[in-house]
């Protein structure tokens, strides 16, 4: 799950911590502004920092349950992405065999660097670990860059959609894609 690889020597995946949580945080603010909000919309998504640092720091010290985990990219020992998995929580899933990536970010300036596929390839070495059968998550159905990165990995698309409320009240229709991890 961790190591040096060919796009940094100090590039790693590890488990978050909860001294993380400021962190994740920042990260999760920044990357949401270049995706999905405006300036304006930041604090009605989020709260103020602070607040939004406690909800990870609860998040990270009492997860809901023992396969909930929150990985996180490194470069140097510096936090520059994010994963969250879990059992699935959609209707048609089966919390025993099917695990949901719930969200993956990576900060703006250092995506391309192998960020995001260290951290898919650490959720799906953890859920193996954890004897799931198969990955799920959603993506947005414009989102070209995400879905090129889990597609060339080998995900594809169960053939599930929804469509979900952005903070500016614009509808966004998401696809699901799944692996297989054991």
């Amino acid at each position: 799950m961790s190591g040096a690889s060919a796009a940094g020597s100090g590039d790693a995946v590890r488990l978050a911590w909860p001294d993380d949580a400021t962190t994740i945080a920042a990260l999760q603010r920044e990357a949401w502004l270049a995706d999905w909000l405006e300036p304006d919309q930041l604090g009605a998504a989020f709260g103020d920092l602070d607040e939004h640092a406690g909800r990870w720091r609860s998040t990270l010290t009492h997860s809901p349950e023992a396969r909930f985990r929150v990985l996180v990219a490194t470069s140097d020992d510096v936090v520059v992405g994010y994963v969250v998995v879990h059992p699935g929580t959609d209707p048609d899933a089966d919390p025993v065999r099917d695990a949901e990536m719930g969200d993956l970010a990576v900060r703006p300036s250092a995506r391309r660097a192998g960020h995001g596929t260290r951290l898919v390839q650490a959720a799906v070495d953890t859920t193996a670990a954890d004897r799931f059968v198969y990955l799920r998550t959603w993506v947005a159905a414009g989102d070209d860059g995400a879905r090129l990165l889990l597609t060339s990995g080998g995900w594809s698309s169960d053939g599930a959609y929804r469509e979900l409320e952005a903070p500016d009240g614009r509808r966004v229709k998401q696809v699901r894609l799944h692996t297989a991890v054991a």
